[in-house]
């Protein structure tokens, strides 16, 4: 059998991938299109990049989220490494400085001896090869024809469109006009609470649903001329078209943070989550957005605390491609009917960067079992990262990408009248001892 596998991507997934492969003395033939050709969306030529957001989301147990991120540093993720490396400060979040987290895995990645990085973009696959899929959500045209025909055409091939948050200046942020606080107090008081009063919401809402949005030149429309968007990934812009107050239970919700100005919750907030480690730059949370730049620069400084911010970067909007991966896929991430070829990332069809870790982490340890004659391992759905093999794997006629959730894993023998919060953390305390007995007795995962 093959004991060198080609992985295509190094975003999250592809080098959570290599790293794998590479830790069980498999060599890794790693292609990366970057730095002679860049997508829409990306910018940095390290590997890893984080685009949309530096936040990884909750910590905590009671989230499915927090309880992947444990699971996933139980199986030795470099995500997971590099993601404690470099985190910020952000609550109860998990939020990392973006140059500091891709610095770190770039380096792991190009210096480790098992590993050939080829900077040239890649147009079809090796059939003589194992081969993981690995090149996000933002696959280069000439792939991703050759993809639609390779996994069978028609509907096999989906896409979405996803937002970014604009960043500013910490400089420019006017701090008599905000506050640092916690949602609830929950860690550390470290994101800036920009709040506003009803009128200044009215006088914002009522401007951005107005703003003009940028055109789409390089992006498709559906045949019914509008745009799929993420839910999970929503611009701010289509959230307040869908009612005025739809923004005050969403990312501008004051509930939990109390302005010490007033010693009252505000009518509405804005919160600017750490970006780097010197906290010069601060991003808006749940600002994702496809206004054009000069309105994004007008609108977003009608919130009195931005007045006269300096924004470092705007956000952007941009196409997310993804397989109908139910109708291929297997739950270890390779395909039904190649097991020799693997999807990994959002491309496979899950959403968020953990998720496409893991996904990423499952196509490595099952690549490299192919390599070395191995049976594949399949993770139980009682665990986050099984959940997820199984939610892209199952037959499902109106797919769409999701983020991890207990909604997805298997609960037996859990008693549904426990308070929320409690059922969660009991679930994860099943899965991750489900996950260390697993460990315990495959050699091939310590």
């Amino acid at each position: 059998m093959s004991t060198s596998v080609n992985v295509i991507g190094a975003g999250l997934a592809g080098c959570e991938a290599t790293w794998q492969l590479i830790r069980r003395n498999i060599h890794v033939d790693l292609f990366e299109m970057k730095p002679s050709k860049h997508s829409p969306a990306h910018h940095s030529d390290l590997f890893a990049e984080l685009v949309c957001s530096n936040s990884l989301r909750s910590k905590q147990l009671s989230n499915a989220v927090g309880l992947l991120k444990e699971e996933m540093r139980k199986l030795n993720s470099l995500i997971m490494e590099a993601a404690d490396y470099s985190e910020v400060p952000a609550g109860s979040s998990l939020a990392v400085d973006r140059n500091i987290f891709s610095e770190y895995i770039t380096n792991k990645i190009k210096k480790h001896p098992l590993v050939t990085v080829h900077y040239e973009e890649v147009t079809k696959l090796n059939p003589e090869r194992i081969n993981i899929v690995a090149t996000g959500p933002l696959t280069s045209d000439d792939f991703s024809k050759y993809l639609f025909n390779y996994i069978g055409g028609n509907d096999s091939y989906l896409s979405f469109f996803d937002a970014a948050a604009p960043i500013v200046d910490a400089s420019s942020i006017d701090y008599s006009k905000s506050f640092f606080a916690s949602r609830y107090n929950k860690g550390e008081a470290c994101y800036i609470n920009c709040p506003m009063d009803r009128e200044e919401y009215d006088l914002f809402y009522n401007e951005l649903i107005g703003a003009e949005e940028a055109k789409l030149k390089d992006f498709d429309l559906s045949s019914q001329n509008k745009i799929n968007v993420f839910e999970g990934c929503m611009p701010i812009e289509v959230m307040a078209k869908r009612g005025r107050e739809t923004m005050l239970f969403g990312p501008m919700k004051p509930v939990g943070l109390v302005d010490p100005k007033t010693g009252k919750e505000p009518y509405a907030v804005v919160q600017l989550r750490q970006e780097n480690l010197s906290k010069t730059m601060y991003n808006m949370v749940g600002f994702q957005t496809h206004l054009t730049f000069k309105e994004q620069k007008r609108v977003f400084s009608l919130i009195p605390a931005l007045k006269n911010a300096e924004f470092l970067r705007y956000g952007v909007m941009h196409r997310n491609t993804f397989i109908n991966s139910p109708n291929i896929l297997s739950n270890n991430y390779s395909m039904k009917s190649n097991p020799k070829t693997f999807f990994a990332g959002q491309i496979s069809g899950v959403e968020g960067y953990l998720e496409s870790a893991s996904s990423g982490l499952i196509s490595g340890v099952n690549a490299a079992c192919v390599a070395l004659g191995q049976n594949p391992i399949v993770f139980p759905a009682s665990t986050a990262i099984g959940a997820l093999a199984r939610y892209v794997s199952t037959p499902n006629l109106n797919f769409q990408p999701m983020n991890v959730n207990f909604g997805i894993i298997d609960q037996q023998n859990i008693n549904y009248k426990l308070k929320k919060s409690t059922k969660n953390e009991i679930i994860s305390e099943k899965s991750l001892e489900l996950i260390d007995i697993i460990k315990k007795s495959n050699t091939f995962l310590q």
